[in-house]
Parts: C-alpha cells; sequence; structure tokens
C-alpha cells in the first residue's frame, strides 16, 4: 500500500518554502471517526481513499503526473520529452536536482524508493531503497551517488555470494547518470531471486510499482473488461452494473469475425499485430499453455482475441441487454456515462494489494453517481488492503457523512505559478461544517479565481 509520495521541481511542483519536497500522505490524521475507512497495525495507520481537489490548471492532474514519471522511468527508462518537464516558472530549477520518493508497505514492512534527476540534462544524481523500522530508524539495502561514485548496500544483504553479485551490477552502471538500479536489478535476474531470497525487495518494489500502482486518465481507458471476461459470477456483476442505473440487465460474450475486427486498425497496426501473434503462438507450442490470449480495447470497442496451438483464433466481444428484452447492444453503442460506469467496476472488484490513481474520477458523470461509487468503494474497502486516490471537482463528495477529513486534500496554485499540496487535516474544520459551501467559498483554496472577462470601459 502507498504510505507516501514525495515531489520536487516536477511540472508544477517546485518545492516548499522551507526548501522540502511538496508531499502527499496516505498515513491518517487524527481522527477518530470512521475507523472502518483505514487499514490499521499496530505500528501504522493508511488511508484507503483520498479525493484531491484544486481548480483547473492548479496542479491536481500533474501529482497524478508524478507519480507515473516516476513509474516510467523504473520500469521503461526516461520517457520522451522528460527534458523540460523541471518546474519552469522558477528559473534556476532548470539546473537543480527533481525528487522523487514512494514510501511502500510491502508484506507488513516499510519502504522508502526513490531518485533525484537533473531533468534537463538527463543526469540521474543519486538513488536509495530503505527500510524503514517501528522504532523510527532506516535500514539501507542500497543507496547511490552517481555524481561522486559511490554505492552501498546494507548489511541485511549478507547472503554469501550475493554481495559479490550485487557490486558487479552496481559497478557495470556507476558511471551511467540515465540507469536506475532498480531497473537493472529487474532485467533477466529471475535466477538471482531463486537462489537469494535476500534480494527479493528490489523485485518486490518493482513488481509493487509495475503491477499494483493502476494510474488512470480521463482520455485513456480505465480497464480491460477482464473482469467481465473471466468471470463466473455473472449474475453478481449484473447487480452491482444495475445499481448504478445504466439499465444493463445482462451480457454476453460473442463470437464476431477476426477479420471484422482486424479490418478496424491501421494497416500497420495489423502488420505488428499479426507478426506479434505469430511469434506468441512460435513460443506457445514450448510452452505448457493451451492458447494465448489478446485483449484489444479502445474507448468504444473491446475484443479478445485466443489462438491455440493449433493456430485457430477466436475473437469475441462483450455485448449487453437492457431490459426483459434479449436484444444485444455493442459498446459503442452505450453512453459516456455507462462506459465509465463499467471501467470504474474494475476497482470495485479488484482483490487486494491494489492502489487506483484516477485522474478526474467525476468525468461522465452524474454527481449523485459519483457519490454513490465512492461510498460502494469505501464500503467494499472495508474487507480488503485496497488503495483508491482520485481527483476530482465533484464538491458533494465534502461531506463528512461520506468521509474523514484526512481524505480531503487541495491542491492550489500560488501567484507566482507554482503548485501546493495540502490535507483539511490542517485545518480546524468542524464536524457540522458545510464543508463543500466553504470551500466553493475559497476557504480552504483550490478554487478559480475569475477577473472580468469582457472589462466595462470606462467613458
Amino acid at each position: 500500500m502507498l504510505i507516501r509520495f514525495n515531489i520536487k521541481n516536477f511540472l508544477s511542483f517546485s518545492e516548499r518554502e522551507d526548501g522540502k519536497s511538496e508531499e502527499f500522505s496516505m498515513i491518517a490524521g487524527k481522527v477518530r471517526n470512521k475507523k472502518e475507512h483505514i487499514y490499521s497495525d499496530d505500528k501504522i495507520k493508511l488511508l484507503k481513499f483520498a479525493a484531491v481537489y484544486g481548480a483547473n490548471a492548479s496542479g491536481k492532474s500533474n501529482l497524478v503526473k508524478a507519480l507515473e514519471f516516476m513509474k516510467q522511468v523504473v520500469l521503461f527508462g526516461l520517457p520522451e520529452g522528460y527534458t523540460d518537464k523541471y518546474c519552469k516558472v522558477v528559473g534556476e530549477n532548470k539546473e537543480k536536482e527533481s525528487y522523487f520518493e514512494l514510501e511502500l508497505m510491502l508484506e507488513n514492512k516499510y519502504y522508502a524508493y526513490g531518485f533525484e534527476i537533473i531533468l534537463n540534462k538527463g543526469k540521474i544524481i543519486s538513488e536509495w531503497l530503505i527500510e524503514l523500522t517501528s522504532d523510527n530508524r532506516e535500514k539501507v539495502i542500497f543507496t547511490r551517488d552517481i555524481v561522486n561514485g559511490m554505492y552501498e548496500f546494507g548489511g541485511q544483504i549478507n547472503a554469501k555470494g550475493l554481495l559479490e553479485k550485487l557490486d558487479v551490477y552496481a559497478e557495470d552502471i556507476q558511471e551511467d547518470s540515465s540507469v536506475l538500479l532498480l531497473s537493472v536489478m529487474n532485467q533477466n535476474k529471475k535466477t538471482l531471486y531463486q537462489q537469494f531470497a535476500q534480494a527479493a525487495i528490489f523485485q518486490k518494489v518493482y513488481m509493487w510499482m509495475q503491477n499494483s500502482l493502476d494510474i488512470n486518465y480521463p482520455d485513456r481507458p480505465i480497464s480491460d473488461y477482464s473482469y467481465l471476461a473471466e468471470t463466473e459470477n455473472v449474475e453478481e456483476i449484473c447487480r452491482i452494473i444495475a445499481a448504478f442505473g445504466t439499465g444493463i440487465t445482462d451480457f454476453q460474450m460473442v463470437e464476431v469475425p477476426v477479420e471484422k475486427v482486424i479490418g478496424y486498425l491501421p494497416k500497420r497496426i495489423q502488420e505488428d499485430l499479426l507478426a506479434g501473434i505469430e511469434k506468441k503462438v512460435t513460443d506457445m507450442k514450448n510452452d505448457e499453455a493451451d492458447d494465448l490470449g489478446i485483449i484489444m480495447r479502445s474507448n468504444r470497442d473491446f475484443f479478445i482475441l485466443r489462438v491455440d496451438k493449433e493456430e485457430n483464433v477466436v475473437c469475441k466481444t462483450i455485448k449487453f441487454s437492457h431490459g426483459k428484452k434479449n436484444i444485444l447492444f455493442d459498446l459503442s453503442e452505450e453512453s459516456d456515462g455507462t462506459v465509465r460506469v463499467l471501467d470504474l467496476l474494475e476497482v470495485l472488484l479488484s482483490g487486494d494489494g491494489k492502489t487506483y490513481v484516477i485522474d478526474e474520477l467525476d468525468r461522465c458523470l452524474h454527481p449523485s453517481l459519483t457519490y454513490k461509487f465512492v461510498d460502494t468503494f469505501l464500503e467494499l474497502a472495508e474487507q480488503k488492503n485496497i488503495q483508491l486516490i482520485v481527483t476530482t471537482h465533484e464538491s458533494r463528495l465534502m461531506d463528512f457523512d461520506l468521509l474523514r477529513r484526512d481524505e480531503i486534500w487541495f491542491v492550489n496554485k500560488r501567484n507566482s505559478g507554482e503548485s501546493d499540496i495540502y490535507s483539511l487535516e490542517e485545518y480546524n474544520a468542524r464536524f457540522d461544517q458545510k464543508i463543500d459551501k466553504a470551500y466553493l467559498e475559497g476557504r480552504y483554496g483550490g478554487v478559480p479565481v475569475f477577473s472580468t472577462v469582457f472589462p466595462i470601459r470606462e467613458g
């Protein structure tokens, strides 16, 4: 689970007035009500939900982009266009380092992983992975100081032969300021983790970022609909879908001609897809897998291609029924709001361990539907360790009957253009106060300030 995320000198986030990084935290505050909203053990209390508010262009989406940037650098290396991602509103930031750090809970232990990078030059200058103990001590797993050509591995990595291997990996990249050690430690290292259990933390942190941190934007589909394609509990899913007022009463997997599906795609993508299928089928013949499944999802279409070892290809899509008549509708015929609900259902049906981040949760949703979705998530989250972090403009969620004070965050843009992020917990908001009204009046910041659009000229 996510504990904290710290960011400095990225997009609209520069630094706090004391020079420290901006911080977003899922650590529960002093609120005493709604204890069912938190994960709690004898060491830490973590929120399972957070809503981030702010005016347009305040920096809400930049918080999401910062998380995604960190994930991309770890998984794939520096993404295209990274050199101008520093906070440009402060001129000297061009030559300053940018700071990214995640604190995570993995298997009831706590870790901090981060790196510093001068974005304008594409130079990573430091990297670290630390275990955080309950008595506020830090146990170094590894640190890299690339500027001074130094690295260190912690004492717990003491298995015979392991430290020698890690030294080799670190020395190979010590002068390469474009590569993260965490990334290198997850490239063709399967036998290493089989041989040395002490090294598994490198893999666990990487896999959390790859598989558990699920980041979503309003212009991208959230779900691949695997929960529909693979479920055996159709009635339960239909009940949940119907509860959100979509009118859908049933759904079916329906076979469609492969030629029709592939014909939708541009020729170059067709060629790449067919070449990829051919290669995977060849690999599959040497494996124990019975077939190959490929999910194709766009904003308005969904298809599953399955290929067996004899190279037989079957393509299916999902169609939906409305009312008692057995008339089926394509996904492309459903409303934007219905498609949004179908996407969001994956969050509700997800198992333990996921941290979802959704930019503009309320896009295409009626305000009451947004409220109901969050209410349903919080009810289901009582039984599992899952987190949902959203950005939103929907002020109806600012209801102490729904949320705790520490679950509400604001991003506000200073006059200089820099963004600040802070929690409602920092304000002394009484429980009988109309928080949504106070927010819209600007009491907590994070709302637009309008100037006159058409100035009245004096005669």
